[in-house]
């Protein structure tokens, strides 16, 4: 039985004005010997990952394993972060990201060069299982190496679907916001919902939204508390500050600020 926690909670919107937001989900597992993350979140996210993992009594070198979707940087950059852990990638995702020219848009290509070259990085086929109780599963479309992970080490399986399907709209809809391949995109999420149907209870976590199940009616259920703010300094002193709740619940933010 593996304890998991979501360290950060994934968002499902973007900035208006300021590009992608790059809130999303990290979820830490722990059980059989294994401390494993999968995904690993980017730079704005360091704090509250280093914040949730000292609540939790982990530190960055207790990770065995960084398992990772896809090699845009809101998923992929903090794999520096935890030097002892073995890292996770798609075959055909680290070769396309490599490829691939800087350019306007999430990839971390620099990152994306260290994990090429690092002795401790794998590569993953589609179907291929690995550790224990994981099958990464070929959900091209957001880019083209992106996987999906089904892990089966609790009796809730959990269905970890990063970007290829962001958040309950996505799924729903089938229609899909950042993808180089709309088409493509929309298969792959036909693949989620065929894991996700194939055992009543799983939990899928997607990339950036809450944890959900399916209802009674098949229908996505969300799990736990959409948590999620901005904090700004719009006064002459650092002392009054405007909380935007962003949850579209009016949250009471200011229990949040200094957990």
């Amino acid at each position: 039985m593996y304890e998991v926690n979501v360290l950060v909670q994934g968002f499902p919107g973007r900035a208006v004005c300021h590009g992608g937001l790059g809130w999303s989900t990290v979820t830490l597992l722990r059980g059989e010997g294994r401390t494993i993350l999968v995904d690993a979140g980017g730079y704005a996210t360091r704090p509250e990952i280093g914040k949730q993992l000292t609540r939790l009594k982990v530190s960055p070198t207790d990770v065995t394993d960084v398992v990772l979707t896809h090699a845009h940087h809101d998923h992929a950059c903090n794999f520096t972060l935890f030097p002892d852990a073995t890292v996770w990638i798609g075959r055909k995702e680290l070769e396309w990201a490599v490829a691939e020219k800087p350019g306007f848009n999430p990839l971390a290509e620099l990152h994306a060069r260290e994990l090429s070259i690092l002795p401790r990085v794998n590569r993953l086929e589609g179907g291929q299982r690995f550790i224990d109780h994981f099958e990464a599963v070929d959900v091209p479309g957001h880019t083209p190496g992106h996987l999906a992970y089904y892990f089966t080490g609790n009796p809730q399986p959990i269905l970890f679907t990063g970007d290829a399907a962001k958040n309950r709209a996505e799924l729903l809809s089938k229609d899909v916001a950042m993808t180089l391949d709309a088409a493509v995109s929309a298969r792959s999420i036909e693949t989620i919902w065929q894991y996700w149907r194939a055992q009543p209870g799983t939990i899928l976590i997607p990339g950036h939204d809450l944890s959900m199940t399916l209802d009674a009616d098949g229908k996505p259920l969300y799990q736990g508390e959409r948590r999620a703010g901005i904090e700004a300094w719009f006064s002459e002193t650092m002392e009054t500050t405007t909380l935007f709740d962003l949850t579209g619940n009016g949250g009471p933010w200011a229990q949040y600020r200094d957990e």
